[in-house]
């Protein structure tokens, strides 16, 4: 049922204050802001583990407009967005067997701010960079008090954000006509990388991201995917030890998004955190050994530092609109890893030929 909102606020960093239209769930929540240029798709980046602890400013207009459905539609179990913010919230939807989006923020208590200018927002954001900001649904806030709230919260470099959204116990997806066993180590996993694997015939046992070594070992995997997920890589030195001792034994690597800066650094690199971030589906990389351009999904706020690069490494992948790295492979393994999502599919398959990759890689 529709119900009348209140205002609502939106409290950046620097003091900046925007008020809108309150909706969602009646909270207050803290955490780095952020914008993403999807313009479908907004239940599979609010339920993406890599948003964790992260405020989402959705650039399309309308939010909401055709629902949810839950079974196809969602990245994990949770909401792990902090809030977002839009333009136009809807709670007129247009699809059958679909639920209102306003519902399951509720359940989720999810706050969310609309009726905001957008394009200023993420002018904003763009010129002065990702920064920490305030969302509040309640009513009658003190102002002072959310600044002093918003003033305590840790910035997003140094923090290790595994722990809130990987798996507590490994647990197994068996296939039917078992062609290979692959770990997952899971940082944050989306549920459409292990489709992706699952789809191929692999069977699968998913590893919480502190797994060591000899647990993962023991399932004698033919594979390791290095998950995507939230956080700064390079607080995250024990996993990196983990991923060595892979590469010294050989095994098939393939990393997405947060994997890939995992391999990085265990391949001698180090990693930075953007500016802004790149988020969205609609980004062009080069594959540097084909020649050829993928209109790729991505959702990071961390990059391989270029400067750091070692001679382990080879860069396959760059991105088109800033030049920051996309992929690489460490040379004499067989490991490699994209910054980007291949199996968001914006192209719709243009980098689907990743995974057919890693099986190949795994096959011979």
């Amino acid at each position: 049922m529709f119900k009348a909102p209140h205002e609502g606020l939106l409290l950046l960093e620097d003091g900046t204050v925007f008020k809108g239209a309150a909706y969602g769930a009646p909270s207050t929540v803290t955490g780095e802001i952020c914008f993403t240029t999807n313009m479908s798709g907004y239940y599979e980046t609010l339920t993406d583990p890599s948003y964790s602890h992260q405020i989402v400013v959705f650039t399309h207009t309308h939010i909401g407009n055709y629902g949810v459905r839950e079974s196809e539609e969602s990245e994990s179990s949770v909401i792990h967005a902090r809030g977002f913010v839009c333009r136009n919230f809807s709670f007129i939807f247009s699809r059958a067997n679909a639920k209102s989006l306003q519902s399951l923020l509720e359940q989720y208590s999810i706050p969310v701010i609309s009726d905001i200018d957008t394009r200023a927002l993420v002018q904003k954001i763009r010129t002065q960079g990702a920064m920490n900001a305030l969302i509040t649904t309640e009513k009658n806030p003190d102002l002072e008090n959310l600044k002093l709230l918003l003033q305590n919260t840790p910035s997003m470099k140094g923090l290790h954000l595994t722990s809130y959204v990987s798996t507590k116990q490994a647990y197994e997806i068996p296939a039917t006509h078992e062609k290979c066993k692959i770990a997952v180590i899971d940082y944050g996993v989306k549920q459409n990388i292990l489709r992706e694997l699952h789809q191929r015939g692999a069977s699968l046992k998913v590893f919480p991201y502190h797994s060591d070594y000899e647990e993962i070992i023991k399932f004698s995997p033919d594979g390791i995917l290095l998950s995507n997920g939230p956080g700064d890589p390079a607080s995250m030195q024990k996993e990196v030890k983990v991923i060595q001792k892979f590469l010294e034994k050989n095994i098939p690597i393939m990393g997405i998004c947060l994997g890939h800066q995992l391999l990085a650094i265990a391949a001698g690199c180090q990693t930075v955190k953007m500016h802004h971030g790149h988020r969205g589906s609609n980004h062009p990389v080069k594959n540097l050994l084909t020649g050829k351009c993928e209109i790729t999904s991505q959702n990071h706020g961390f990059t391989v530092y270029p400067d750091t690069l070692s001679s382990q490494v080879q860069v396959t992948h760059i991105n088109l609109n800033d030049r920051s790295i996309e992929g690489i492979w460490v040379k004499e393994k067989k490991a490699f890893s994209v910054q980007f999502h291949p199996e968001a599919s914006p192209g719709p398959h243009d980098s689907k030929y990743l995974f057919d990759q890693f099986f190949d890689w795994i096959f011979n």
